[in-house]
């Protein structure tokens, strides 16, 4: 099987720590606070790094994808459940090659990741949606309250 990306790395990131994986190196890995993510990409950088495959791990990902693709590199974001299906790999830094060699020889697929407007659309959405959770929530609790103290208020008011 031929490779079709030749510069590609895979990216295993967990809550404390990334892994980094290129071929022909050693794995790396790389804290999560943002210094640290930018060191990686500089690292990512310096080996002419084109193409970058990571899971979709909770939040994790997102503040290290803008910084991957703001730097200009072609960052897929894949679904966790294309790399695990391989039994024996149960670290990171295995997880990590395995995810750069299924990329490299394209065996993954992107999840889709919305544009910056799209993105601040649903943060507003969900902003929404929790003040009118938190809004009928406290209803419950005053209309509770006002019960206990056998306090009535007449409909419609």
């Amino acid at each position: 099987m031929d490779k079709i990306r030749k510069n590609a790395a895979g990216i295993d990131i967990g809550a404390k720590k990334i892994f980094v994986a290129i071929e022909n190196e050693p794995v790396r890995s790389f804290e999560t606070f943002t210094e640290d993510l930018i060191r990686s990409r500089d690292y990512l950088l310096s080996h002419r790094i084109e193409t970058v495959a990571m899971e979709a791990t909770g939040v994790y990902w997102v503040i290290l994808y803008d910084i991957l693709e703001r730097a200009g590199l072609d960052v897929w974001l894949v679904d966790g459940r294309q790399t695990k299906q391989v039994p024996g790999r149960k670290t990171d830094v295995k997880d990590c090659q395995w995810i750069q060699q299924l990329h490299s020889y394209g065996l993954l697929n992107r999840c889709f990741v919305p544009d910056e407007q799209v993105k601040e659309m649903r943060i507003y959405q969900r902003i929404r949606e929790d003040h009118i959770r938190s809004a009928a929530m406290h209803i419950n609790h005053m209309q509770k309250a006002l019960t206990e103290m056998n306090i009535r208020l007449k409909e419609g008011s």
